[in-house]
């Protein structure tokens, strides 16, 4: 498995306020928490891309949010629907083209969308969240880009507003061949539906850890998943399920930016 991880640098810290952050990073523990989190990646069996990202921006971290890579190679840049972080997608092309990715378009102004919304039900089927961070248009713009696939669109919950991150990544993560964590009193219905009519294995978290990033959990290898230190419910639930769970201490890259794995992570498919 291939993934591709943005670095901090000392220049990005400085950014953290005009980003919402919700305290100033230390950068040397900030530093500290993502060597880890990198070094456990790889000794989970992943292959570690790092990129280079936009300088000066800390929300780069979060690798996962500019663009959207699709199961056969492509990707999409998208456009976040966050103001201070729309050179994130050209700053990302570099390294997604130097990785092997085809790309496949970028969207443009109204559109917006973020890697954060977006689910892969399978190959050919994208699970997409209507949110704050992405609208209607950024939603139309995908399904043009996208010919093959079946892009279905659900409203979010407006739950904190506009000035909090939920996207739909925050309530649901795939764990590999239909199989999923997941908050499902908050999810849309429809999807709770449609995950029902294909017999997935659906890990439940309780109320109480959906903001400490419960949901946000990766999978890194068959049944082998990494989240976030803290949560001890939906992990021991996990654990029965039969998943190994690989735990990292993200005081500094995750909670003060409100980022999990799935954030500061980008799978890509193996090269060809």
């Amino acid at each position: 498995m291939r993934i591709l991880v943005r670095p901090p640098s000392p220049e990005d810290v400085g950014s953290w306020e005009r980003l919402g952050w919700r305290a100033a990073p230390d950068f040397a523990w900030l530093a500290r928490e993502h060597e880890a989190f990198r070094e456990l990646l790889a000794d989970a069996g992943a292959e570690v891309l790092e990129a280079r990202g936009e300088p000066g921006n800390l929300d780069s971290l979060y690798v996962y949010d500019p663009s959207l890579v699709t199961p056969d190679g492509g990707v999409i840049l998208l456009r976040p629907g966050k103001e201070e972080r729309l050179g994130e997608p050209e700053a990302l092309r570099p390294d997604l083209e130097a990785a092997g990715l085809r790309v496949l378009g970028s969207l443009e102004p109204p559109e917006t969308a973020d890697g954060g919304d977006t689910v892969w039900l399978d190959d050919h089927t994208l699970l997409v969240g209507r949110s704050y961070r992405t609208n209607d248009a950024g939603i139309d713009a995908l399904r043009r880009l996208l010919p093959g696939v079946e892009v279905l669109a659900f409203d979010l919950p407006h739950l904190g507003g506009p000035d909090e991150v939920l996207h739909l990544r925050s309530l649901i993560s795939p764990l590999g061949a239909n199989a999923f964590v997941a908050h499902r009193p908050l999810l849309p219905a429809r999807i709770v539906e449609l995950l029902g009519e294909r017999d997935a294995e659906i890990v439940g978290v309780p109320s109480d850890e959906v903001e400490s990033m419960g949901p946000n959990v990766l999978a890194v290898a068959p049944r082998v998943v990494v989240a976030i230190a803290g949560n001890e419910r939906t992990h021991a639930r996990l654990v029965r399920h039969g998943f190994e769970v690989l735990v990292y201490e993200g005081d500094e890259i995750s909670r003060k930016g409100d980022g999990g794995p799935t954030c500061l992570t980008l799978p890509l498919p193996e090269r060809g």
